[in-house]
């Protein structure tokens, strides 16, 4: 019954860790406006469920890293009732956060429900020295580095689109295409082809658009496409670096003789369908909370993304996603000047008791299962 119960906390964290994670790579394409909902949530979840099936080949070394050994004596990890806790606790956290629409990381709240249940387990042989070198090092920084790196970069980027002739255009969809807006000196906005004044309501849609060629491709259609290719990549790094993180859970115990790569497609499944059924509301925090953004922003801020993540993923560093997605898009509300200050702050409270939480609940179910 424990090990059946094992699997189904895996298979609950899985799904949880879908719902809250699997939007963050294609937030920017539906902030930006380059696609709707549905089309971006679709590209998240095809995306994420390749990285992790990935994982097989290139991210053993995470799974080693969530196994808990380190953190705790061996015996521990080895107990199904600790594992269980573990999962539970972590999944109950981030699936809170899920319904309140806050974007955490389920690296942080199973780095929590770890110290939790050990701390119940073993008191004080927890090795706290590792928790903060192995663990928190790597989500601390890994935000700071994308905030510092798409800072840097986007106004290179700007400066490049500039002087190779590229520039903004106000536009507005009319029919099966989109039409350039000009602003008039009252404030009226007119289609420049006609000179029609727009309602408040057609104003409202109005977005930004590149107009020039390149290389004689349109500057436009070749940043969305850039722009999804970026996205894509953030969601197959996420699934890449999350999916072993979770399976370690089912590895280390030995679940039903579970291998890694049953593991693998069985948590894969279970994100894909958590993505697809309660993404919406830290969609939406992602998307449009933070900050406005543009294509050639949204593109910066997935760039930074998939690379760090990527490289993290294969060094065996157990980055947070979410840390470094949101890093990147501060980074952009902060050169833009556009950055939702009180959204970016609860955002960063949500993660300081993130591991309390998660600590707290998995000490508590390792209780009740231990009740005799």
């Amino acid at each position: 019954m424990i090990l059946l119960g094992l699997i189904a906390a895996v298979v609950f964290l899985a799904y949880a860790n879908g719902a809250n994670d699997n939007f963050k790579g294609v937030a920017t394409l539906f902030g930006s406006r380059t696609t709707d909902y549905r089309k971006a949530l679709a590209w998240a979840t095809l995306t994420t469920f390749a990285g992790s099936l990935a994982a097989v080949w290139v991210s053993q070394g995470l799974v080693k890293a969530f196994s808990g050994k380190g953190l705790v004596p061996a015996v521990v990890t080895a107990d199904p009732a600790f594992l269980v806790a573990v999962g539970l606790g972590a999944a109950l956290t981030v699936f809170l956060a899920t319904l309140t629409g806050f974007p955490i990381s389920t690296t942080h709240a199973l780095v929590g429900a770890l110290v939790g249940a050990g701390w119940v387990a073993v008191g004080p042989q927890v090795r706290l020295g590792a928790l903060a070198q192995i663990f928190l090092l790597p989500l601390a920084a890994s935000p700071l580095m994308a905030l510092g790196l798409t800072a840097g970069i986007y106004p290179l980027l700007r400066t490049a689109r500039t002087r190779l002739g590229v520039i903004k255009q106000l536009c507005v969809c009319v029919g099966p295409g989109w039409e350039p807006v000009r602003l008039r000196p009252d404030g009226t906005a007119v289609l420049q082809s006609t000179g029609a004044a727009l309602t408040v309501g057609e104003r409202s849609a109005c977005v930004e658009q590149y107009r020039g060629v390149l290389f004689g491709v349109d500057v436009q259609r070749a940043l969305d496409a850039a722009h999804y290719v970026s996205a894509g990549a953030v969601g197959f790094a996420r699934g890449l670096n999350d999916a072993p993180k979770i399976v370690a859970l089912l590895v280390v115990a030995q679940a039903l003789r579970v291998s890694v790569t049953t593991g693998l497609v069985l948590v894969a499944a279970a994100m894909a369908v958590g993505g697809w059924l309660n993404a919406r509301r830290v969609a939406q925090t992602m998307s449009q909370r933070i900050t406005v953004m543009d294509h050639g922003q949204g593109f910066t801020a997935n760039l930074v993304t998939s690379l760090l993540v990527t490289v993290a993923s294969g060094w065996g560093l157990p980055v947070s996603t979410t840390h470094v997605s949101v890093g990147a898009l501060c980074g952009i509300g902060v050169t833009t000047r556009a950055g939702r200050w009180d959204v970016m702050r609860n955002i960063a409270l949500a993660w300081v008791i993130t591991l309390p939480v998660a600590a707290a609940c998995a000490a508590a179910i390792y209780g009740l299962v231990h009740i005799r």
